[in-house]
């Protein structure tokens, strides 16, 4: 498969991911919505505030999951999976340590049987290939790493 293939099903990989989390929060906050509906006040009142409560806090924690998701979202929109000397995002890059996808933090994912990791731009890892070409190194864990192709 080109470099090209296996960034187009990469990048198709990391939207399900981020799909399947959008989708799993929504259901969250659906049944925290239904809950807070249906709890009707019994005589005791502040068993009730309280459950009442826990739900307001775990809509809270939904809500930024939300937003979190969001931005990963956003991240996605934003990556042009074009061929480029330079490491940006949506770089797919060969190093002599492993395969990487500058995108979002999803962890290893595998294409025709070869390992690749989404890694986000911030991490630090990605911080270290950013901007860098073939043929450069650098060091990362204390281990001296060449980045053999970049696409």
């Amino acid at each position: 498969m080109n470099p090209q293939k296996i960034k187009e099903e990469i990048l198709h990989q990391c939207q399900n991911y981020v799909d399947q989390r959008l989708q799993r929060i929504q259901n969250t906050i659906t049944g925290i919505q239904e809950s807070l509906t249906s709890e009707t006040k019994s005589t005791a009142g502040d068993k009730h505030e309280t459950g009442r409560a826990m739900l307001q806090l775990e809509r809270e924690k939904a809500g930024k999951q939300l937003a979190e998701v969001q931005k990963l979202q956003e991240v996605l929109a934003k990556i042009k999976i074009s061929p480029s000397e330079h490491i940006h995002l949506g770089s797919l890059v060969i190093t002599s340590q492993g395969h990487y996808f500058i995108s979002i933090s999803v962890g290893k994912l595998s294409i025709e049987n070869k390992s690749y990791f989404a890694i986000a731009a911030n991490s630090p890892i990605g911080k270290l290939l950013l901007g860098k070409t073939t043929g450069d190194s650098f060091s990362f864990n204390g281990n001296e790493i060449i980045i053999k192709q970049v696409s």
